[in-house]
Order: structure tokens, then C-alpha cells, then sequence
């Protein structure tokens, strides 16, 4: 099977692991070339300028993953409701472009967290068709945030076995030191088994990360299965 080019969108350091750590170090074992984009900072609005080493985090967490490219864009923590959606949607349709890649994990944008909603919004612009060579685009769960939210519109209609690579997804998790909680919080290591356990069970699996497909190309001659 031919390599695949795959990018992760999360809005902030830990999210794109709490949705999509198991499946990433999926395609890192397959040898796929997986691109990971943190769009905020993650640290000034609760920790200051001098911030937690977030930086250094995201870097052990991608490397625990087996992900080599991983690029910060630095925008302000929880404050991308004051910018115009096209400074978000500009470097990110300049990396779909770069990157061209065939899979897209992105932020589901219905939870209760704004800076997903708008990282959605602008992940939708910078996917949409006319970037031909994205496949699928996929937006995953995230662990305190979709659960949260109300509506509760996210709605699971894939599911990844990712048995083989939970201990590393929690391992890559707990790189990120400022971002894990006490049991039983969601983003706690035991509370982030049980619910990879939870969603797995629900498919007769030991572990499983679930995504919502938001658009789905099947070129001529091949079939949904």
C-alpha cells in the first residue's frame, strides 16, 4: 500500500492528542508522512508570557508519536475571536498546499470551546474541494470540550482501532505536564484509557478513537468499503 500524506489541525498543545494520538501513531508505524499544526500557543492567557514550556511539550509529545513535522503557528491563546477568520485560514491554505495531503484530522467545531469552532471554520476553507488531493477530512473528538458542549451535535460514524498504540498516545499525553488533570477529570491518563476503552467497547474493540467525517472523496471505480 502507498505511503499517505496526512495533516492533524488542532487549535492548541494536547488536542491533537486527546482526539487523534492513537490514530496519528497509526500512520507514523504505517510510514505515512504525517503533518501536525498547532494553531494557539497554549500558555499566556492562564500561565503568562513567561509560560510552561509548551514548546518543548508539543516537541516530545510529536517525537513519542513518531511525528516529525510538527509546526506551531503561534497565534494568541483563546483569542482568535479577535482576529478576521482569513488570518487563520491564510497559513493553513498555505500548508494544505504544501502538504497536499490525502487525510485531514481537524477540531470538531460544535464543542465549547471557541477557538475550535473557528479553527473549524477556517479548516473547512483551507479543505474544501478545490484542494483536489484531500481525500477525507475527518474532525475528531476532544476530551473536556465535545462532551461539554450543548447541543451535543458531534456524532461518531468512524471508528480507528487504535489497541496497539493507547499506551502510546498516554504516553505522548503525559508530555504534557501543565495540560494533565487529577482523576477522574477527562484529560487525567486513567480517565483517557477508560474513554478509548469506552468508544472501542462500543465496536467489539479493546481501544478506539472516533471521528466524524465531514467530507469523504471516492474517486472513480472504488466503492465505500
Amino acid at each position: 500500500m502507498s505511503k499517505r500524506r496526512v495533516l492533524v489541525i488542532a487549535a492548541h498543545p494536547d488536542d491533537e492528542l486527546l482526539g487523534c494520538g492513537g490514530t496519528v501513531a497509526l500512520h507514523a508505524k504505517a510510514g505515512d508522512e504525517v503533518t501536525s499544526v498547532i494553531v494557539c500557543e497554549g500558555e499566556s492567557l492562564r500561565y503568562g508570557q513567561q509560560g510552561v514550556g509548551q514548546a518543548e511539550h508539543i516537541r516530545k509529545a510529536a517525537a513519542t508519536l513518531g511525528v516529525r513535522d510538527v509546526r506551531p503557528l503561534g497565534f494568541p491563546d483563546q483569542r482568535l475571536d479577535t482576529l478576521p477568520l482569513t488570518e487563520i485560514i491564510t497559513p493553513l491554505d498555505a500548508i494544505v498546499k504544501e502538504v497536499q495531503p490525502q487525510v485531514v484530522y481537524c477540531q470538531w467545531g460544535g464543542d465549547i470551546n471557541r477557538d475550535h469552532h473557528l479553527l473549524f471554520q477556517a479548516t473547512l476553507v483551507a479543505t474544501r474541494p478545490t484542494a483536489c488531493w484531500v481525500r477525507a477530512v475527518y474532525a475528531f473528538d476532544t476530551a473536556s470540550s465535545t462532551e461539554w458542549a450543548f447541543p451535543r451535535t458531534f456524532t461518531a460514524d468512524t471508528w480507528v482501532d487504535i489497541s496497539a498504540t493507547l499506551e502510546m498516545k498516554l504516553a505522548a499525553m503525559a508530555c504534557y505536564t501543565s495540560e494533565l488533570r487529577a482523576y477522574p477529570h477527562p484529560r487525567s491518563l486513567d480517565a483517557l484509557r477508560n474513554r478509548a476503552m469506552a468508544w472501542g467497547n462500543q465496536q467489539c474493540l479493546d481501544a478506539a478513537e472516533v471521528f466524524m467525517t465531514i467530507r469523504r472523496t471516492l474517486h472513480h471505480g472504488e466503492t465505500p468499503v
